[in-house]
């Protein structure tokens, strides 16, 4: 398959996820030259971040996304067609923008993208392990002392990984590959590579959820559903909302601890061969006319 890709901005993990595509040539070209190139020669075109009038190239399949914007707006004005596809990473991202009047006419497909699961993978069975980690992002700081003050009281030591202090990715994936399990204090994730990570080396996962966008630390989102987990079920690990439930939560996980296996899950739904199809099959469907459905995430 060929795909002539537009050069503009992708987050760093979804073009290392089109690098690992076996099946998929992709053509670097710049949104300036874009009109003198035939694009018939191709299956179709991919912008991830930048939308082109469409209207001006009948015929060909195009794809967008993921990266427009957090919320829809205005930039999906010149993709309303039915030879437009754009990408959302995961079924709640698509269900919030579905609920928004701009997206009428917009095909929008949930495609994640893969997981480098041949490096973050699995190289001491758990048994062997002895860390834990906890990874925290974006939520009430008193949250994390909380946690803090339970770990405490029931003797877990841990290594602390701060998403807004930032770290080594080496250091990270080092301390997976001799985690024994991790607790996740996060917010809101349209994919969750790290989390996502994590689960590839086989590492269980305890995770504080959310329910809603505003529980995003410092900022102002309106509330409506989110998830920290959107790619996820019984065999990662368990999850919970409310600080009440963190105690039987973390007893639960721990005495399920070596019945848990998070990297067959990823395996399964998250890997470069799976993602890869997905996205193949997307330039297949587009062109078709899409159901859609509405909702309402107003809470």
């Amino acid at each position: 398959m060929k795909v002539l890709f537009i050069d503009n901005w992708i987050h760093p993990k979804n073009k290392r996820a089109l690098e690992l595509y076996k099946n998929i040539q992709f053509y670097m070209v710049s949104l300036q030259n874009i009109g003198g190139i035939d694009l018939s020669m191709y299956d179709g075109v991919y912008s991830s971040s930048e939308p082109v009038d469409v209207a001006k190239y009948p015929g060909i399949k195009w794809v967008f996304g993921p990266h427009f914007s957090v919320f829809p707006d205005q930039k999906l004005l010149p993709i309303r067609s039915p030879n437009c596809s754009y990408i959302l990473p995961s079924a709640w991202t698509v269900t919030l923008w579905e609920s928004s009047e701009i997206c009428r006419g917009v095909r929008l497909e949930n495609v994640p993208f893969a997981v480098e699961v041949d490096k973050f993978c699995e190289t001491v069975p758990i048994y062997g392990r002895d860390k834990v980690f906890v990874y925290y992002k974006s939520r009430d700081p008193a949250e994390l002392r909380f946690l803090e003050t339970v770990l405490a009281a029931n003797g877990i030591n841990y290594k602390l990984f701060h998403y807004e202090q930032k770290y080594d990715e080496k250091e990270y994936l080092a301390c997976l590959q001799e985690a024994k399990f991790g607790i996740w204090l996060g917010r809101h994730e349209s994919q969750g590579f790290a989390l996502e990570e994590a689960l590839s080396c086989n590492v269980p996962l305890l995770v504080w959820n959310v329910s809603s966008l505003n529980q995003e630390y410092g900022q102002r989102y309106p509330d409506m559903y989110a998830t920290v987990i959107p790619y996820w079920d019984e065999r990662c690990g368990e999850y919970f909302y409310n600080r009440d439930d963190l105690v039987e939560t973390l007893q639960r996980f721990l005495s399920k601890l070596y019945t848990y296996r998070p990297r067959e899950y990823v395996l399964e739904n998250l890997s470069p061969e799976v993602c890869e199809e997905r996205f193949m099959k997307l330039f297949a469907k587009t062109g078709m006319a899409p159901a859609r459905k509405n909702w309402s995430l107003n809470r």
